[in-house]
């Protein structure tokens, strides 16, 4: 009887483990590990000369870290799996693709520096960039050099791009968070009644998560606006403290810190990066039409603003949702490679 679940049948690449200590995270507010493991794909026959590749660095989604990559699926591919099989078709060069653990005891990360959650920016770019550089046959400088994710790894990736052009000549946001009005208020009432139980103390809510039994829907959303709110209206004097832009008995607005929230939506940022996006090589953008999270209207104003701005993307919707959306990455990776080999090619 033939075999009704596909196997990995591509020429295999390889992972390489590293282990980095970092400078920068010392002192963060939650004690998170400054020691951390990196994975680095290496495609196949890297070994068999010392040529150097472009590089794609994997920026996971909240909840999830750069070793959630590389797991077993009961269904599909991971990303190596993924990655080999691209390559194989011919659908993409050859690449590097770096896998950074940036998780956090906030439930994930979105890339920025927070004295609240970490210098995760800097740990990118000022630590792991050289640091695999040192390391691994990669293509040096911005040219060679991009980024993507999903969710808040897409934002982190279109972050990057925004204010770190410098570093990085290409990225791609699947599904990346924007326009945080439709996006982040709609949770702010079930956080209220999550903090609630613990009267309204953000540090009781949080013990109260890592050591639960169970968790449900709404715990995870309020851990979430928790992380969001440490990334984007940090207490310098009190970074353990997390201030939230909402009163927690009436759920009203407190303008002026939700204000600061929305300095970081792509939408607010777009006219102020804009020079940085046309630096780019290569800008990819999707959506699904059905995202729970209502990010295709936030991307839909994205993408015409970024077009006013003369702002060139690839953007793509396409019908799903805000999950399962890994299939995306067949769209968005030969894109990136593709632009940033052509780049680096012309720059030697």
């Amino acid at each position: 009887m033939p075999s009704v679940r596909p196997t990995p049948a591509a020429p295999s690449g390889t992972l390489r483990r590293f282990e980095h200590s970092s400078r920068v995270l010392a002192g963060n507010p939650w004690n998170d590990p400054v020691d951390r493991p990196l994975s680095v794909y290496l495609p196949h026959g890297y070994d068999e000369s010392d040529a150097a590749y472009p590089a794609l660095w994997g920026l996971a989604a909240f909840t999830n870290s750069g070793p959630g990559h590389l797991n077993w699926r009961n269904h599909g591919e991971n990303l190596p799996q993924r990655l080999d099989r691209l390559i194989a078709e011919g659908a993409m060069p050859p690449v590097v693709v770096v896998f950074p653990d940036c998780y956090t005891s906030l439930g994930g990360n979105q890339y920025v520096n927070s004295p609240s959650v970490g210098r995760y920016a800097d740990y990118l770019v000022e630590e792991l960039i050289p640091f695999v550089a040192e390391r691994v046959h990669v293509v040096a400088g911005r040219d060679g050099r991009g980024l993507f994710g999903k969710s808040s790894g897409g934002y982190g990736a279109l972050y990057h791009a925004m204010n770190y052009s410098e570093f990085w000549g290409a990225a791609a946001s699947h599904a990346g968070d924007a326009g945080f009005d439709l996006l982040f208020r709609p949770a702010f009432p079930d956080t209220s009644v999550a903090l609630a139980r613990h009267g309204g103390d953000a540090l009781k809510f949080m013990r109260a998560f890592w050591s639960a039994k169970q968790l449900s829907g709404r715990d995870f959303n309020a851990l979430m606006i928790l992380a969001m709110a440490a990334s984007y209206d940090p207490d310098p004097d009190h970074p353990a403290t997390i201030r939230l832009p909402f009163d927690l008995h009436t759920c009203e607005l407190d303008a002026e810190r939700w204000g600061h929230w929305l300095r970081f939506d792509p939408i607010h940022m777009a006219a102020r990066a804009a020079d940085s996006l046309k630096s780019l090589h290569a800008l990819y953008l999707d959506v699904g039409s059905r995202d729970q999270y209502h990010i295709q209207y936030g991307t839909r104003v994205l993408v015409r603003r970024l077009g006013e701005l003369g702002v060139d993307c690839r953007f793509e919707e396409f019908d799903g949702t805000h999950s399962g959306i890994d299939w995306r990455l067949d769209h968005s990776l030969p894109y990136l490679a593709a632009a940033l080999k052509s780049a680096s090619d012309a720059a030697t």
